[in-house]
């Protein structure tokens, strides 16, 4: 699901910044925040359990409808993803951002799902920053239940099966520079935290930036494949602890002009 969320950008924005959501923007997993809605603030073992490797999506959806079950409510789930922290700094890089919107373009690409992530962004008053958001589309039935489905298919052996954020980001890309009549991103930048994070920097080129999240998994798996595989990656990377960190380099870059 993907969704438009602003129409008066400007169209010939220079940069493109993608954010992850999850432990990026907010500092920890929406999906674990969730859960704290439930009357004891857990799952039980059999379900824990229940995880298969590459299939979070489906498991989530067995999260969601087991909440559903034990009488969690739609206010409940709204109240659990409002409370949720940002991330340090990050609403600091999202006001630097906004105030340079003639210069950057936005947009989200998650494996969380839409409702978590609308819900999260509209109280945080940041929503109509964000050109798309890619993630899974999460909608409430005439039950209560929340239903999560997945993102799309696709073919890449390295990702969960419901998202490929390497798919998303080479069609994101080739889509837009149609739109903007030919006109291509001169950068590119990637702020993440986790291994479905290190795909979509396969396809980065040298003047674009990955940004992972200090001593999160992207980090440490980027510091592999720069030992183990350099041509595999080609852009610049900035590990990052805080969103200051991220709009420093982002400052700088500005004033290369």
């Amino acid at each position: 699901m993907t969704t438009n969320l602003t129409h008066e950008m400007p169209q010939d924005q220079r940069f493109l910044v993608l954010f992850d959501f999850d432990e990026t923007i907010i500092s920890e997993s929406s999906d674990d925040a969730v859960v704290r809605a439930l009357p004891d603030q857990q799952l039980p073992d059999w379900l824990i359990n229940s995880y298969r490797e590459g299939h979070y999506n489906e498991h989530m959806q067995k999260v969601l409808a087991y909440m559903a079950e034990r009488g969690v409510t739609k206010d409940s789930i709204q109240s659990a993803v409002e409370t949720i922290t940002p991330t340090p700094g990050l609403l600091v890089l999202l006001q630097f951002l906004q105030n340079h919107k003639q210069d950057f373009e936005l947009a989200v690409v998650s494996d969380a799902n839409m409702y978590f992530i609308k819900t999260w962004l509209e109280r945080a008053g940041v929503s109509h920053l964000f050109r798309k958001i890619f993630t899974n589309p999460a909608s409430f039935d005439a039950s209560g239940r929340l239903v999560l489905l997945p993102f799309h298919s696709h073919s890449c052996k390295d990702c969960p099966d419901n998202m490929c954020k390497q798919v998303i980001l080479r069609d994101y890309l080739a889509g837009r520079q149609k739109e903007r009549g030919g006109m291509a991103f001169q950068r590119v930048f990637y702020i993440g935290d986790g291994a479905n994070d290190i795909c979509p920097t396969q396809a980065l080129g040298p003047r674009d930036t990955a940004f992972p999240r200090r001593d999160f998994p992207m980090h440490r798996l980027l510091m592999e494949i720069q030992k183990s595989q350099p041509a595999q990656f080609k852009a610049n990377m900035v590990p990052w602890a805080s969103g200051e960190d991220i709009m420093d380099c982002l400052k700088k870059v500005l004033e290369e002009r």
